[in-house]
């Protein structure tokens, strides 16, 4: 676990302070989150979610830092290729904002460990890259009654939505099928707007404030410049949140 200097001043916050309230700055540095994936959306959650003093950040990859990530995973640098991606996340979000503690865990996420890697979160954010591990994710988030803010790129598309376990469908509603497998084509432009708004779903989240995604899926079209909003409905017979689940 990395602490650092905790920053007494509100002059960091001071712009953001007329949007959100003390208050609202007092409950984010308070907030504990998860990120899962410092990839390229977990480098722009992380880096946003830093930036605005959420106070307690975990966040989870088990890769090395690769010259390939660097178009769009902007956590790191190129002195960076070669370390863990874990150490030098967790030394770029301190260096920004040394008034947060981060715990850069380096491990895989499994069936064994994902509950004790939520434990304790009040939010847990996607930032990965395949769906097998998003729905392990999302199955574990949706049982222990942590809401989960899911984001997902491909190329120059993007997905962002908001799960509310008990209230909102679940991810499997969502996305029943995943889609195939294989090495993603992106751009860093795409994973930076799709991050950033999962960060300000976890902002309005953790203050209360303003309207979520829950219950709705954005769509980012990008080479369009077309964004849209859809309705999403629970499946009855979804076996994660459907009617029989609850029987």
């Amino acid at each position: 676990m990395m602490m650092t200097e905790k920053n007494t001043g509100s002059e960091r916050y001071r712009r953001q302070i007329a949007v959100v309230g003390e208050e609202g700055q007092e409950a984010l540095g308070k907030a504990r989150i998860v990120i899962a994936g410092a990839g390229g959306l977990g480098s722009a959650i992380a880096l946003y979610c830093s930036a605005a003093g959420v106070g307690y950040i975990r966040l989870i990859d088990c890769d090395m830092v690769e010259v390939s990530n660097l178009n769009r995973q902007i956590l790191y640098r190129t002195e960076d290729i070669g370390k863990e991606k874990m150490t030098a996340a967790a030394a770029n979000l301190c260096a920004l904002n040394p008034g947060i503690e981060v715990e850069p865990v380096q491990e895989k996420i499994t069936v064994e460990n994902v509950e004790s890697l939520i434990d304790g979160s009040d939010l847990v954010l996607d930032g990965l890259d395949n769906f097998p591990i998003r729905y392990l994710l999302a199955h574990a988030a949706w049982n222990h009654k942590i809401p989960f803010v899911h984001g997902a790129v491909s190329g120059m598309y993007g997905q962002v939505t908001t799960i509310i376990p008990g209230v909102t469908p679940c991810l499997r509603c969502m996305v029943p099928f995943p889609p195939p497998s294989g090495a993603i084509p992106i751009i860093g432009a795409t994973t930076g707007i799709i991050g950033s708004i999962q960060a300000a779903e976890a902002i309005k989240y953790l203050i209360r404030r303003g309207v979520l995604f829950t219950g709705r899926m954005l769509l980012w079209d990008g080479l369009r410049g077309d964004a849209s909003v859809i309705t999403i409905e629970q499946d009855p017979a979804c076996h994660e949140c459907g009617e029989a689940t609850n029987e």
